[in-house]
């Protein structure tokens, strides 16, 4: 397991923002990880997308290296964030915004304003 674990860490110590996911951003293969790189993209955060299907060792890998059990799993400049529940309830209330403030990642401020208009 130690190889899935630098793999995992050596992602997030050379990306800002890193989404361990079903699937790719271009090809979600689940809803929850849909929606979460969904509001990425729409975002315009550049991400790194790591397909946990492609590796079972790094699926299971993630789950330990978190301690959460569920995926996908957002990370940001190395700190977990959460899976798409805690990501979707984020971005409504504004705190992926602040988040992304405080961490000097770039995003798209409007399309975050309007995604919360739509669900508002």
């Amino acid at each position: 397991m130690t190889d899935a674990r630098s793999q995992i860490q050596q992602a997030l110590d050379e990306n800002e923002v890193v989404l361990f996911m079903k699937g790719t951003k271009e090809m979600p293969q689940c809803g929850f990880s849909s929606r979460v790189a969904g509001v990425l993209n729409y975002m315009g955060v550049a991400y790194r997308d790591v397909n946990v299907l492609a590796d079972e060792a790094i699926r299971q890998g993630i789950k330990e290296y978190s301690d959460w059990p569920t995926i996908p799993q957002l990370y940001v400049k190395g700190e977990f964030v959460g899976g798409c529940d805690i990501v979707t309830e984020m971005t409504l209330s504004g705190e992926l915004d602040q988040l992304f403030d405080k961490t000097e990642v770039p995003y798209n401020k409007e399309a975050a304003e309007k995604i919360r208009e739509a669900n508002g």
